[in-house]
C-alpha cells in the first residue's frame, strides 16, 4: 500500500475515533459513584500543587497509581478551563477518550503494515478492526468514563502490539518501546499490566511451541528493568512519604485482597467473563467466536502470527480475571482490542461457518431493532429511584425509535451486502451503528444526566449559595462524591442508618482532614448549624425525623437542609444511650 493511502486510512480512523469518543464529551457531568473521585483527585493536584499523592475530600486516595490523575490534572490546568469546561467532565474524561483513539490507530496501522489475509482488502480490514474495537459496548461506555480502565486498556494494548511488531519484524522495530509503554501502564493501574503481559507472551510461545524466539527478540529481562525504571520511582516515593497506610491500601486491599477475596459485594460465578465477552462484542459476537474457532494451531510465520497473538491475549485476560475473586465487567476491557482483531482476522476464509456466523450477526442486529421498536413494552419496567421519570421521558424523547431505525438500517445493509466480501459487509453494518452511538446513545446519556445528575448539581449550588462562614457541609443517605467535586470543599458523607447520624454529630466536632477540621459546638467560632443534602428515603427514617430543619430547596429526590447542631447532638445522645456508637474512626479502604 502506498504511503499516501496508508496515511489516508489512518486519518479516517483518527476522525472516526475522535467522533466516537470526543463528540459532546463534556456535555454531561461526572456520573456517581467512582468518576467524581478520580476527577476530584486530578483537579486537587492542580489546586494544591501536590502531584505526588492523589487526594479526595481531604483524604489520600490510594486505590490507583497517579498517571490518570496527572493526565486529568493537565486538562484542569489549561487556561480558561472553567469557561469551556463548566461541568469539569471534559478534562476528566479526555484521558479515557484519547486512549481509545490511540488503540484504534495502532490496530489500523498494524493491519496496514502486516496484512494477514488478502492484501487487496487491508484498508477495509484495518477500518473494521478499529471500528470493532471503538464500537464495542464496553468501550463506548468506558471511553467516556473518568476512571483509569480505558487508560490501562490503551497502554497495555499499545505495549502488547509493539511486542508483536518486534517479534514479527525484529529488524525494523526496537525492543524497548513496548517495555517503556508497559511502565506507563503500571503507573495507570498497577502490577496487573505486567501480569497480563507475561501471561500473554507465555501463552503465545506455548501455542507456537517456541519460547526461545520471543525471549530472544523481546528481551524480557532488560525490558522489565526498563518497566521498573519508569514505574517504580513513584511507588517508592509514595511509600516513603505515606508509609504503612499506602502499603496496606494499595497493595493489600486494592490489589491482593481484590484478587483473593470478594470486595464491595462483587461476587460473580466463575463463568462470569464468558457472557461479558459475548456482550462486549455485540452485535458481532458470532464473528468473535468464529475468529476464536479459526485460531491457527500450527506454527505460522512471525509476520502472519497476529491471529495467534490476539487469541492468546484474549485468553490471558480471561484466565487471570476468572481466577480473581472480585469480578467486574470493566476487567474485560483490556481484552477488547484482542477481540476486535479476532473479529477482523476471522473473516479471511469464505465457507459455511462464515455464513452461519454472518447470518447470526444479522439476526442479532434485527432482534435489537425489534427490541427498540417494542420499547413501550419494556421501558416502563425500568425503575430507578434516582430517576423516577426516566421511562416516560425516554419514550417521549423518541430516541428509542431513532435507535430502532439505525439498527434496522444496519440489518438491511448486512443483507444487501451479502454477496460482498466479509470485511466490506462488516464495514457496511458498522457505519449505521456509529450513527446510533452519535444520534441515540449519547442523547440518551444526556437525558439521564438531566434526570440523575442535574438535581445533585443544583443541590450543591444551593449549598454554596446558602453557606455561612465556617458552616460545615454534609450529605446523608445516598453518598454522591460529585457533591464534593462540584462544591470544591470537604463534604462529610454518611449513610442512612442511626449510626450514620451519630457519626455525623461526632465528626462535626472531632474529625480532621486536610483543608478542614471539626470544631466542638462549645468552641469559639464554631458554626451552630450544618448544611446537608438528604434524599427522600432517608428523610422517612425515624431517627432523621423531628430535627426541625430549615428547608432551603428541593431538587429531584434531594432536599437541602440547615440543621441546628444542638438538635443533632441531642438526637445522637439519645441514640447512643440506646447502644448506637460512632464507628467512623475505624479504617475503611473505600472511604472518601
Amino acid at each position: 500500500m502506498s504511503g499516501r493511502r496508508h496515511l489516508g486510512v489512518l486519518a479516517l480512523v483518527l476522525g472516526l475515533g475522535v467522533l466516537i469518543t470526543c463528540w459532546r464529551l463534556g456535555s454531561t457531568g461526572v456520573v456517581d459513584e467512582t468518576p467524581p473521585l478520580f476527577a476530584a483527585a486530578g483537579r486537587a493536584m492542580t489546586e494544591t500543587g501536590d502531584w505526588l499523592t492523589p487526594r479526595v475530600n481531604g483524604l489520600p486516595r490510594f486505590d490507583k497509581p497517579p498517571l490518570v490523575y496527572w493526565l486529568m490534572a493537565l486538562g484542569y490546568s489549561l487556561p480558561g478551563q472553567m469557561v469551556w469546561d463548566p461541568l469539569g467532565s471534559w478534562a476528566a474524561r479526555l484521558p479515557s477518550a484519547l486512549s481509545i483513539v490511540a488503540v484504534m490507530l495502532v490496530l489500523a496501522d498494524t493491519l496496514l503494515r502486516w496484512p494477514q489475509a488478502n492484501r487487496q482488502q487491508s484498508a477495509a480490514a484495518a477500518l473494521t478492526a478499529a471500528l470493532s474495537f471503538g464500537l464495542s459496548p464496553l468501550v463506548l461506555v468506558w471511553s467516556r468514563t473518568a476512571v483509569s480502565d480505558a487508560l490501562l486498556c490503551g497502554l497495555l494494548a499499545i505495549s502488547l502490539i509493539l511486542h508483536w511488531r518486534r517479534f514479527a519484524s525484529p529488524d525494523r522495530h526496537r525492543w524497548w518501546p513496548a517495555w517503556l509503554v508497559l511502565g506507563l501502564a503500571v503507573l495507570a493501574k498497577g502490577p496487573v499490566a505486567v501480569v497480563l503481559t507475561g501471561l500473554t507472551l507465555l501463552l503465545f510461545g506455548a501455542l507456537r511451541r517456541d519460547l526461545a524466539t520471543p525471549w530472544r527478540r523481546l528481551r524480557p529481562l532488560p525490558g522489565l528493568a526498563l518497566t521498573a525504571l519508569v514505574s517504580l520511582p513513584w511507588y517508592f516515593l509514595e511509600l516513603l512519604v505515606e508509609g504503612q497506610p499506602f502499603w496496606d491500601s494499595f497493595f493489600g486491599y486494592h490489589n491482593l485482597q481484590r484478587f483473593t477475596s470478594v470486595v464491595n459485594d462483587h461476587l460473580q460465578p466463575w463463568w462470569f467473563f464468558g457472557p461479558v465477552m459475548i456482550v462486549a462484542a455485540m452485535p458481532f459476537s458470532p464473528l468473535l467466536l468464529l475468529g476464536l474457532a479459526r485460531l491457527p494451531r500450527q506454527r505460522t510465520s512471525p509476520e502472519q502470527s497476529l491471529h495467534q497473538f490476539a487469541g492468546c491475549w484474549l485468553l490471558a485476560v480471561f484466565l487471570l480475571f476468572t481466577t480473581a475473586a472480585t469480578k467486574l465487567p470493566s476487567y474485560w476491557l483490556p481484552a477488547t482490542p484482542a477481540a476486535a482483531l479476532l473479529i477482523s482476522l476471522g473473516l479471511g476464509r469464505r465457507d459455511r461457518s462464515l455464513g452461519v456466523a454472518w447470518g447470526s450477526t444479522v439476526m442479532i442486529v434485527l432482534l435489537l431493532a425489534v427490541g427498540f421498536l417494542c420499547a413501550p413494552l419494556w421501558v416502563p419496567l425500568i425503575t430507578d429511584p434516582e430517576m423516577p421519570t426516566l421511562a416516560a421521558d425516554l419514550l417521549a424523547s423518541g430516541l428509542v425509535w431513532r435507535a430502532a431505525g439505525w439498527f434496522s438500517l444496519a440489518a438491511m445493509l448486512g443483507l444487501v451486502a451479502w454477496r460482498c466480501t466479509a470485511v466490506f459487509r462488516l464495514l457496511a453494518m458498522q457505519l449505521p451503528l456509529l450513527c446510533f452511538h452519535l444520534a441515540s446513545l449519547i442523547p440518551i446519556a444526556e437525558l439521564a444526566d438531566q434526570l440523575r445528575q442535574l438535581p445533585l448539581r443544583q443541590a450543591t449550588q444551593t449549598l454554596m449559595n446558602q453557606q455561612r462562614p465556617e458552616e460545615p457541609l454534609a450529605m446523608v443517605g445516598a453518598m454522591k462524591p460529585s457533591v464534593h467535586f462540584y462544591a470544591g470543599q470537604v463534604i462529610l458523607f454518611e449513610g442512612r442508618s442511626d449510626g450514620a447520624l451519630v457519626n455525623l454529630a461526632d465528626r462535626l466536632a472531632n474529625e480532621q482532614r486536610r483543608g478542614w477540621r471539626g470544631v466542638p459546638l462549645q468552641s469559639p467560632g464554631a458554626s451552630p448549624t450544618v448544611l446537608l443534602i438528604i434524599d427522600q428515603g432517608t428523610i422517612l427514617e425515624k431517627h432523621w425525623r423531628g430535627l426541625h430543619p430549615e428547608t432551603l430547596g428541593r431538587f429531584g429526590i434531594y432536599t437541602v437542609w440547615r440543621v441546628e447542631r444542638t438538635r443533632l447532638n441531642d438526637r445522637a445522645a439519645e441514640l447512643m444511650s440506646d447502644g448506637v456508637d460512632a464507628d467512623w474512626r475505624q479504617p475503611r479502604p473505600e472511604r472518601f
